[in-house]
């Protein structure tokens, strides 16, 4: 049985639920917003409490890579993710999460074969490209100043 590609679509619309779209765009929007309104109150709080603006940034930094380690080990980071959808890939918490679920998932293949191996599969590509990038565009912007 043949099946020309726009009967399959036209299947795959018919059986697909609904996304509806502005409510998941609202819900990315609030739980963005409220990962980024925490950060910076723990920044300020900081910077009330004596620390320096850029120590302050740096430990709400710190703070929310380790609680989205700490949320992403006990399984609920991905009940707020389903829910909140991009808003949880605030870059921070999304990179935090992205190293420590593919960990999780090969610990059982021990630390070094398995946890350690599987850190950097997801977020290893990522480094590359941003370091690579940032060496060309330095290169073009050495280049170019001149």
């Amino acid at each position: 049985m043949s099946i020309s590609k726009e009967d399959y679509a036209r299947m795959t619309r018919r059986v697909s639920p609904r996304s509806p779209l502005w409510l998941d765009c609202l819900k990315a929007f609030l739980v963005g917003g409220a990962i980024c309104c925490f950060a910076q109150a723990l920044v300020e709080g900081l910077f009330r409490l004596g620390v320096s603006r850029d120590n302050a940034k740096t430990l709400a930094m710190m703070t929310l890579i380790v609680l989205t380690a700490l949320l992403t080990a006990l399984g609920w980071f991905d009940r707020i993710a389903k829910h909140g959808g991009a808003g949880t890939a605030v870059p921070i918490t999304g990179f935090a999460n992205a190293m420590v679920s593919p960990t999780l998932e090969s610990k059982a293949e021990g630390f070094i074969l398995g946890a350690a191996a599987q850190m950097f599969s997801i977020a290893g590509p990522v480094i590359v490209y941003g370091c690579s990038a940032a060496a060309v565009y330095g290169l073009i912007y050495y280049f170019l100043r001149k």
